[in-house]
């Protein structure tokens, strides 16, 4: 047998196959793109970055900056794979101060595009512009053109038919997209950014003297008053940012971003810090949202981790892990004073004696008592201290007394009384607890958790029969979305209107509410769009519709359902226990947690030594 003449299995790859490999690894989707271009617009010193998009960035994606532009003999060699000017030498790779490094970014995204470069730089007379087709340079020409650079992607994918099948919609691609840009412009606030998507603008990030004016851009007023200030420093570290304080906690994880050394990444060693950091700070169902920034020294991270860069390693974790702890601790232990806008204190405010500021609905409703810690399901628990007048257990109240608590613009409406069943109502406990004799047991029932199962079935009830009904609002309900989010809610509004919730576009990340379903209460409506945000980021193909509603319903119930801290008379006790016994006594509210704590009579017999 000649071996010499026998084919080995093992060859080496084309060169176009190599590029194609190489851009699957760095170019992920549209965003990928949007990222790395941005990424080299920055460390070219760019002070205005413009990017534009079709369909989500399938069709087009056009970065333009004022940048310093290359000349004529780099702007070919940019296209080159491992060609660039932020590595010189091996020890570089160990010490990067630049956003790019690895070299591939241009030309992965040129072998799954059709892309064109204009590019000139303040010093030169001309620039120049190159067209390339998958990978392969078509034209090169010298043009006239402003100092920066402009790059033009379109028909991303379009050699590469297995990668664009797994594009998602394009609200969904755009969000992600829309997402890069903040978190660029969260990293670089004296930069101005601007993102138009099919012709028309989204966004407008002018330039911000600090960072607490690109956080009022991005994320408002009211969301800055909830937030308070970090600090830290360790050994060759830095953290500075904000973080929300635990009252003001959410259901939702938005924003939760993290820089090191201005990249956006993904850090499980600081997301764990800063769990911990919180602490009993945290209520069950509740997450931190935060903008923080760790500057580290760049020999002491490893930025090469990832080919997206979306990952960082750190040369000592257990360092990074407790300086963020400590910070977010410190923080948080302090006073849940905000950032100060326009030279005042934006501070939540503590309520008079009752406990009570009104059901959700209100602006100034149930957000105002920084002691009580808020959870998902709208459970409220003590901070560690007493009421403010001094008791830990509220005295019960009639109906009357309890319409006329102060401190909220209008009356609290009662529990809707029906006719009464097998239930003696006890009182209450800690505006908290019900105690009632329910047939021959005792029971101790959570008043937040068993009115927001109630409202479920509800719910539930009538979406299986198809008629939700729907109350319109006197008063339509302005409220912002994050772009990101807005996007995805846009898409499924019309979700939300079969059950009852009629939400409309009112320019850039701003809805109205006009109407809600007919058997809910007054709501806190930026808090419960908030959450439903969460709820359809969930979504998917392979759920059920079933699957998908029930979150929905059930956030919609626990906005709804009376709070804990709320004084409840007698008689509104009982309906709501009545209205929870029809529904079966089921032991769980939607999101899981426990109704009530129920003692037989034969368990009474038993601790009393009657059996």
């Amino acid at each position: 047998m000649n071996l010499a003449s026998r084919t080995g299995k093992i060859q080496v790859l084309p060169g176009d196959v190599v590029s194609k490999i190489a851009a699957g690894e760095v170019v992920e989707r549209p965003a990928s793109v949007v990222r790395e271009l941005v990424d080299n617009s920055l460390d070219a010193g760019a002070t205005k970055i413009t990017v534009e998009v079709r369909d989500g960035g399938r069709a087009l994606i056009k970065v333009t900056d004022d940048g310093e532009g290359m000349g004529q003999e780099d702007a070919p060699l940019a296209l080159e794979r491992h060609a660039t000017s932020k590595v010189r030498s091996e020890q570089d790779l160990w010490s990067i101060h630049t956003l790019g490094f690895r070299g591939e970014a241009l030309p992965s995204i040129a072998s799954v595009s059709r892309l064109t470069l204009i590019t000139a730089r303040r010093d030169e007379p001309v620039g120049t512009r190159l067209v390339l087709t998958g990978g392969v340079t078509e034209q090169r020409e010298e043009v006239a053109a402003s100092p920066g650079t402009q790059i033009e992607a379109a028909d991303l994918f379009f050699n590469t038919p297995a990668r664009k099948k797994f594009l998602k919609a394009t609200p969904t691609e755009f969000s992600h997209i829309c997402q890069v840009i903040q978190q660029a412009a969260l990293a670089w606030p004296k930069v101005r950014f601007r993102l138009l998507h099919n012709g028309q603008e989204v966004l407008d990030y002018p330039a911000a003297s600090s960072l607490r004016d690109r956080l009022l851009q991005l994320y408002g007023q009211r969301w800055l008053e909830q937030v308070v200030d970090v600090r830290g420093e360790g050994p060759g570290l830095r953290l500075t940012g904000v973080t929300v304080h635990g009252a003001q906690a959410r259901a939702g994880r938005t924003p939760q971003e993290l820089f090191v050394n201005r990249r956006a990444v993904k850090s499980p060693t600081m997301a764990h810090a800063i769990a911990e950091g919180y602490g009993s700070f945290l209520a069950k169902g509740r997450y931190p949202q935060y903008v923080l920034f760790l500057e580290v020294e760049p020999a002491r991270v490893d930025v090469n981790v990832h080919p997206a860069k979306r990952e960082v390693r750190f040369a000592d974790q257990d360092l990074v892990h407790q300086t963020v702890r400590r910070a977010v601790r410190t923080a948080l232990g302090g006073s849940p004073q905000g950032i100060q806008l326009d030279g005042q204190s934006q501070q939540t405010t503590d309520r008079a004696a009752g406990g009570y500021a009104g059901w959700p609905g209100t602006s100034a409703g149930w957000q105002t008592q920084p002691s009580l810690f808020r959870r998902r399901d709208g459970l409220q628990t003590e901070a560690g201290r007493a009421n403010p007048a001094g008791q830990n257990v509220a005295p019960f109240l009639s109906g009357a007394e309890q319409l006329a608590v102060p401190g909220i613009g209008e009356a609290s409406p009662g529990y809707r009384l029906e006719a009464a069943s097998e239930v003696i109502p006890l009182g209450q406990v800690g505006r908290t607890y019900l105690v009632a004799q329910v047939g021959t047991e005792l029971q101790v029932i959570d008043q937040h958790t068993a009115h927001e199962r109630v409202l479920f079935e509800r719910l539930w009830r009538a979406w299986l029969e198809q008629r939700v009904p729907s109350q319109p609002l006197l008063i339509s309900e302005p409220i912002e979305v994050p772009l990101q989010g807005a996007t995805l809610l846009t898409r499924h509004l019309p979700d939300l209107d079969k059950l009852g919730l009629s939400i409309e576009p009112f320019g850039a990340g701003a809805f109205v509410v006009r109407s809600v379903p007919a058997q809910l209460a007054h709501l806190d409506y930026v808090a419960l769009v908030q959450d439903l945000v969460e709820d359809l980021s969930e979504w998917n193909a392979a759920l059920s519709l079933e699957a998908k509603v029930r979150p929905i319903l059930a956030t919609l119930a626990c906005h709804s359902a009376v709070r804990a801290g709320r004084a409840m008379a007698l008689s509104e006790s009982k309906q709501l226990i009545e209205d929870w016994v029809r529904e079966g006594l089921p032991m769980t509210c939607p999101h899981g947690r426990r109704v009530a704590l129920r003692l037989p009579a034969e368990e009474l017999g038993k601790i009393f030594g009657r059996a």
